[in-house]
């Protein structure tokens, strides 16, 4: 197909090489395939639970219907994937905590190079699985009470344990193929899935309590979808927003020509990390109910017991404690993986060595520094966009009272949905120029 190279690929470009491409076309199909494989890990069961009982005590519980979305279902039927992606976004959220506070593993990172970041890797991979082995134990803890006769006691636990333990690296291991050789970030795309995967359940409830006869159901229903879509427009503008820096080549001579200062930009994201501080967020927010669950056992009236017992209700998804505490992990996320994906005196460096500058900025350290500045004020911007969005919709969900009715689905599904649906689309059109560039050199050939 002859297309410009100077523009980005259309619609219809996409989805040509999405068929015609085989590089492309088996990306695609291996991310299909691995997704499907995830999916169908939810509905196998962990053995020995009283299914029906254990579903009739979590029907109305909010903290299960919010964890069960990034579950997609299988923490509400016990399923082998009940832990899902989670144990290794928490870990990653620990290791990259620590790169930046232990130099030994800064150094892996920034001047190991690959091998480097294969041994992060590896070591993600042994904290992801430290942390499923507790989360499980805490899971397994608590789903004791609803063991079938006979396999009660040490057995129940360990064989539980081990099912969900199991389960999660198993997820893991798709993720990173996923990553790898298909399409997206793996960890994101899975999390996408399971929102999506009870989405049809979800917005079915949520129309057969709006058309019980009710007006003012229905009228509250229709409200909070005005929001959800007001708010998709507003990710969709803040992941696409970015601050274009002009940047000014300065004259060279080669051979006997003289090229002339070329004008450029340096384009800086609004949101540099994209979903991920949603995510981490998210992830971190999980962690008080996992710890409930491994240390709120035994005597109700202890006082382990009742302080763990107030940080979750104050913790609870939708109170005011929840809300505020996720605006600040989204603030803090945001700045945490800026830091990561842009390193302002690499890029000063990169553009004095490319004989380019900033136009009334000298290069060097006030390059970085005024670099820096930037991103430090379009991070703000975008992390206080991103809180307010993931806010709003929650207290509107209060105010007209229809939190019940989508029961879980709500603010931080809807920036997951879109972030992760607009990250995969930039990955597609990427490879499709690139597919655009490699039929030009053939066709030289």
């Amino acid at each position: 197909m002859d297309a410009s190279r100077e523009k980005a690929p259309s619609a219809q470009e996409t989805f040509v090489q999405m068929a015609q491409a085989a590089g492309l076309r088996g990306r695609i199909l291996v991310t299909l395939g691995l997704l499907i494989l995830a999916r169908l890990g939810t509905f196998i069961p962990v053995p020995g639970i009283d299914r029906l009982s254990f579903a009739n005590d979590i029907k109305n519980s909010s903290v299960i219907g919010f964890l069960d979305i990034f579950s997609g279902g299988a923490l509400s039927t016990v399923g082998i994937f009940a832990l899902g992606i989670t144990p290794y976004i928490n870990a990653s959220i620990i290791i990259q905590l620590l790169t930046t506070a232990l130099p030994s593993l800064e150094k892996l990172q920034k001047e190991e190079g690959e091998a480097g970041r294969r041994k992060i890797s590896q070591i993600t991979r042994y904290v992801a699985f430290g942390w499923g082995v507790a989360q499980s134990i805490g899971l397994a803890l608590w789903l004791q009470r609803y063991a079938l006769p006979g396999h009660q006691g040490i057995f129940f636990v360990v064989s539980t344990v081990m099912a969900l333990t199991a389960g999660s690296m198993f997820v893991m291991w798709i993720s990173e193929l996923i990553t790898e050789r298909g399409i997206g970030n793996g960890a994101s795309l899975l999390i996408f899935l399971n929102i999506v995967a009870v989405l049809p359940k979800t917005f079915g409830d949520a129309f057969s309590l709006a058309q019980s006869g009710d007006s003012s159901i229905l009228t509250r229903t229709v409200s909070l979808l005005a929001v959800f879509l007001v708010m998709t427009v507003g990710i969709v503008f803040v992941q696409e927003g970015t601050r274009r820096i002009p940047i000014i080549s300065a004259r060279r001579q080669v051979g006997r020509r003289i090229q002339r200062e070329r004008t450029s930009y340096l384009p800086l994201r609004l949101n540099q990390g994209g979903v991920m501080p949603i995510i981490f967020a998210s992830s971190v927010l999980v962690l008080p109910s996992a710890v409930a669950g491994v240390v709120g056992k035994g005597d109700p009236n202890s006082p382990v017991n009742q302080v763990v017992g107030k940080i979750v209700a104050f913790l609870l998804p939708g109170s005011a404690g929840y809300v505020a505490f996720y605006v600040v992990l989204i603030v803090f996320f945001s700045y945490f993986y800026s830091s990561l994906v842009v390193n302002p005196v690499d890029m000063a460096q990169n553009l004095k060595k490319m004989g380019a500058s900033i136009p009334g900025v000298r290069p060097g350290v006030a390059t970085s520094k005024y670099i820096e500045g930037i991103l430090s004020r379009l991070t703000l911007l975008g992390a206080i966009f991103l809180g307010i969005v993931a806010t709003v919709p929650t207290a509107i969900e209060s105010a007209l009272n229809v939190g019940a009715i989508f029961k879980g689905f709500g603010a931080t599904s809807i920036l997951i949905l879109v972030s992760v649906a607009i990250d995969t689309a930039k990955q597609i059109q990427t490879l499709v120029i690139s597919q655009r560039y490699e039929g030009m050199i053939n066709s030289k050939d």
